[in-house]
């Protein structure tokens, strides 16, 4: 059996602190401090606490070379980084390691970009809750628990060396920009037109237009920027309130600006969506919830092992929820996005490998509800008039 490292893990020495009476009373500072060694491998997603001769053992072995095992003299040490898929091994009964192993290395991740992707995954995560726990719910409450933020709008020089710009008349674009706030309020009651629905879909995620180099590389215009021109930005939908859309899971098509219908989930459309998003429920009735979902292997097909790979997939998803917030707020509708998503769940209820292929954030858009019953930040009244609306203090 020959063995090798796996190709990327990251050492963490991490300290976890407790109280201790026993350290108080004997004149310590009535902490417990203990000191861990954690392997962080994208490919495993899971933290795994190592020991010293572990630790070395990772240390000196290559990821690119395979050595005969029989020359590994820490057998124990081997045989338990092999269990976890640190080291992986030619054998058999190693392949389902090995595969993942080798499915992150073909997709070219840069190291940082694939720890900090596998490791800031979310899985049954409660925002609310954390938000009430932790006594922030508010923006009052989060000044005194936080202590005061940095400053709004930031200044590097004295007033006397400002040089005012003068203001321009606002224009129709810009009447437009000062209607975008996002939505925490939707009308589950009110169903969006199906053409308005294809509209939508059309002006943020189709391809407008296509370029084709050969017959297996092609590359698509859409209404946004995307690192490299390579739109690896794939899009699942959540419908739940659409004219003549059935409810439930679709993967949409941005070629042939098509639905393809997916097996939905085994619980309620609205409880599902409570799930993706954290528990935040005043994104729960949005009519359309949307699944920003990368495929990284296309980006680092040509970014490969890039520094600024991870970022320009990540740049790519605010370029679409932009258009999508301008899009709805020309429509008359609303939208929202939030990175605050149990990426775990959406993987499995999409049927999408993270190493291949993620979740992003999630936004959606829909009619916005009459009454506010969660607040929205809109200080220049545009959508909702002062004394009409929920108190303000709360901002979600």
């Amino acid at each position: 059996m020959r063995v090798r490292r796996c190709a990327v893990v990251f050492l963490e020495p991490r300290e976890q602190a407790e109280f201790d009476l026993g350290v108080l009373l004997g004149g310590g500072d009535g902490l417990r401090r203990e000191r861990r060694w954690l392997a962080l491998a994208p490919h495993l997603g899971t933290e795994v606490e190592v020991d010293g001769t572990e630790r070395e053992l990772l240390g000196a072995m290559s990821p690119g070379q395979w050595v005969d095992e029989a020359g590994i003299e820490e057998r124990a040490a081997m045989e338990r980084l092999l269990a976890e898929g640190l080291l992986v091994s030619d054998d058999p009964s190693h392949a389902a390691m090995r595969a993942r192993d080798e499915s992150l290395r073909g997709t070219y991740w840069h190291p940082l970009a694939a720890t900090l992707h596998a490791f800031t995954r979310w899985s049954g995560v409660d925002t609310v809750q954390n938000m009430k726990d932790s006594g922030t719910e508010t923006a009052a409450e989060m000044r005194q628990v936080l202590g005061a933020p940095p400053v709004e709008a930031a200044r590097r020089a004295g007033a006397p060396d400002l040089k005012p710009l003068p203001r321009i008349a606002p224009t129709a674009f810009d009447d437009l920009l000062a209607r975008r706030a996002t939505c925490r309020n939707f009308d589950p009651a009110r169903k969006v037109p199906y053409d308005l629905f294809a509209q939508l879909l059309q002006r943020v995620f189709a391809a407008q237009a296509e370029v084709r180099v050969s017959d297996d590389l092609a590359f698509l215009k859409k209404n946004v920027p995307s690192g490299g021109g390579l739109h690896p930005m794939e899009c699942y939908l959540i419908v739940q309130h659409v004219e003549g859309v059935e409810p439930g899971l679709y993967h949409y098509q941005a070629q042939e600006h098509a639905l393809e219908p997916l097996a939905g989930p085994d619980k309620p459309l609205r409880e599902f969506v409570m799930d993706m998003v954290a528990q935040q429920h005043w994104f729960a009735d949005a009519h359309v919830v949307v699944l920003l979902s990368p495929r990284f292997d296309r980006t680092f097909w040509k970014y490969r092992h890039h520094a600024k790979g991870y970022r320009v997939v990540a740049l790519e998803g605010g370029h679409l929820s932009q258009t999508l917030y301008l899009s709805a707020t020309e429509a008359g509708l609303g939208a929202f996005i939030t990175g605050a998503i149990n990426e775990v769940e959406l993987e499995q209820a999409f049927a999408l490998d993270p190493i291949h292929q993620g979740a992003l954030a999630i936004c959606g858009f829909g009619w916005r509800g009459q009454v506010m019953e969660t607040a929205e930040l809109d200080p220049g009244e545009r959508i909702w008039v002062r004394g009409a609306a929920a108190d303000t203090d709360s901002q979600h």
